[in-house]
């Protein structure tokens, strides 16, 4: 993978919205195709790896396990190890993560509506 220049004017830019605007701090945290998935299948508790990779077929794992870790790593999920045999790893939500529910529904409806041509809940 290409390193990213950090010092870069685009770079810069990237920050500066990140920390500006809050729809696009949003974005930053649960945009992309898979982060959204990943979190509306944790809002109705824990699950293991397992169990997210059947919820989500079409992810490869390569990219779950990657998306999972950003999540980790942006403080919206929690990944438990369990000292157990053979081992196993449950993903949870934090208290962050819990706090995009309504974030999600309002993207649920808006995706009825806009969609299917029907009327907002």
């Amino acid at each position: 993978m290409t390193q990213v220049k950090e010092s870069s004017t685009n770079q810069l830019n990237k920050k500066l919205a990140l920390n500006v605007c809050p729809v696009t701090y949003t974005l930053g945290k649960i945009g992309g195709r898979w982060k959204p998935i990943i979190i509306y299948n944790l809002l109705s508790g824990k699950k293991r790896y397992s169990e997210l990779r059947r919820l989500i077929p079409a992810i490869t794992e390569k990219m779950l396990i990657q998306q999972l870790k950003q999540l980790e790593t942006d403080k919206l999920i929690e990944r438990k190890a369990l000292p157990v045999v053979p081992p196993f790893v449950e993903y949870s939500l934090t208290k962050a993560g819990m706090e995009l529910r309504n974030v999600l529904d309002a993207m649920v409806a808006w995706a009825d509506f806009n969609r299917g041509g029907g009327e907002m809940k």
